[in-house]
């Protein structure tokens, strides 16, 4: 039974194939070898030729971490700023509902 296919935006496509470029790029320039990022990052050689590809199909952890290894940034901070940034986060994440929901629509029953 294939996949199904989930739609995907101009945009998002292209972040994800730019990324995967990048990825690929990074790696060659560092003369790194495909089993050696994958034996790092603990993949298989089919997943980094998919992230490579630019498949939107990919774990989000594993598209990360191999970034990570290669040097490919994917935010424009350090790493001590990128650790306060996601602390900051989770105390606004507490402040906020845990769901959101529509407001109930009273029925008008007054004929």
């Amino acid at each position: 039974m294939p996949k199904t296919q989930r739609p995907l935006s101009p945009y998002a496509a292209d972040a994800v194939a730019l990324l995967g470029q990048l990825i690929r790029k990074a790696r060659i320039e560092r003369r790194l070898k495909a089993v050696d990022v994958t034996d790092r990052a603990g993949i298989s050689r089919g997943l980094l030729r998919r992230i490579e590809a630019g498949d939107p199909g990919c774990t989000i952890g594993a598209v990360f971490e191999v970034s990570t290894i290669v040097g490919v940034r994917l935010f424009d901070t350090d790493q001590t700023a990128l650790s306060r940034a996601v602390e900051t986060n989770r105390e606004i994440m507490v402040l906020l509902p845990k769901s959101v929901r529509s407001p109930r629509i009273e029925a008008d029953d007054d004929f």
